[in-house]
């Protein structure tokens, strides 16, 4: 059996497959194929949530739906351990790892640590961060993740995953997510009464068909290599020299923006865990001290607003009795790389390090 008619064998049965999966999806059975993955069974599930804008060279793609993510990812692999203590980290890029290989994320140096529990479990944590500023976004990742039984959830945000702009800004928030939340959280939102409803189903359908094909070939490579990211050679480095503008997102100095719906997000968030602990991170971000950093902090924030989500958050926090850690200012600006909130491994250790110290602060208490 030669090279040439194995290669030839394998593409027909690619093809048959995806015909296959394409006649599905006018029968409308995306919904039970996004929940099959080869991962965790021919390939080993991903160690992060899929996200790439470079298949090609990145190995992985982003896919808008979250049950079809997550059958990829290592979480899917099997019955919770006995003997396994098991965190979930929520957030953003800066927790999924943008420019970061898999073990220089904040999950991966907290795994090489190996931290147990008093009684000896093995505390194993989860990385579920997904690029994309969004509470929202995150919301959802954490109301589909207490099916895989979290003894701890660790919930990392930022002002700018909490500003209403960025609200629905995410390829995985859907338009039956839109309409739930829309009415949970007072949301505007209206859906395109010109739009054919069959036309629709049927589009995102094949969409979803055609995304679920494309991230299990993928799979192949991933085991192969153990990359999931394109590393660009010299990425822009993040701002340090900031215009002279005191604004945030149009609103003058003084002139707190509009949150509070999102912040209800946020509680929301909190007491939909149902007894398992959750904690707050107010996230690592890089305080310039360039051109004028006495007006703001970096690309993001003026000082004025961002040290009042700050005061607002701690309030918050203390009137709810929630854990929460304030880890703003832990990084110096030479430890960022290309954002204001991106790490370099070594600002992730910092952040591991302190992370690290406070679980087993709160499991040997």
């Amino acid at each position: 059996m030669n090279a040439k008619f194995i290669r030839n064998t394998l593409v027909k049965t690619a093809i048959l497959l995806l015909a296959f999966l394409m006649v599905l999806g006018f029968v409308n059975f995306t919904p039970s194929i996004s929940r099959l993955s080869i991962y965790n069974h021919l390939v080993p599930g991903r160690v992060r949530l899929p996200y790439g804008d470079t298949p090609s060279r990145s190995y992985n793609l982003t896919v808008s739906n979250l049950d079809m993510m997550l059958a990829s990812h290592l979480i899917s692999s099997g019955k919770k351990p006995a003997d396994e203590y098991r965190v979930i980290l929520l957030g953003d890029s800066s927790i999924w790892g943008f420019l970061l290989k898999p073990e220089d994320t904040l999950a991966g140096q907290l795994n090489s640590m190996n931290l147990r529990t008093q009684d000896g479990k093995h505390i194993v944590f989860y990385n579920l961060g997904y690029p994309t500023l969004s509470v929202i976004k995150d919301y959802l990742i954490l109301e589909k993740s207490l099916s895989y039984q979290p003894d701890l959830i660790i919930w990392s945000v930022t002002l700018e995953s909490l500003a209403e702009k960025n609200a629905l800004q995410s390829p995985m928030i859907q338009p039956a997510d839109l309409q739930r939340l829309s009415t949970q959280f007072g949301f505007p939102y209206s859906t395109d009464q010109n739009q054919d409803p069959v036309l629709a189903s049927l589009t995102h359908a094949r969409i979803t068909l055609s995304d679920w094909y494309r991230l299990q070939m993928y799979g192949f490579m991933w085991a192969a290599t153990g990359k999931d990211q394109d590393y660009p050679l010299n990425p822009t480095p993040a701002q340090r020299d900031l215009e002279a503008d005191s604004s945030f997102e149009g609103c003058p100095e003084g002139s707190f923006p509009c949150v509070q719906a999102l912040y209800d997000v946020l509680k929301t968030g909190v007491q939909s865990t149902l007894g398992t602990p959750i904690w707050i991170v107010n996230e690592p971000m890089l305080v310039s001290s360039g051109l004028n950093s006495d007006t703001r902090y970096n690309f993001y924030y003026p000082r004025w607003v961002y040290d009042q989500y700050r005061s607002d958050m701690a309030a918050m926090a203390h009137d709810a009795g929630w854990t929460y850690l304030d880890l703003w200012n832990l990084v110096p600006e030479n430890e960022f790389t290309n954002s204001a909130i991106h790490l370099s491994p070594t600002g992730e250790k910092l952040m591991a390090d302190s992370v690290a110290a406070q679980i087993e602060a709160y499991l040997h208490h």
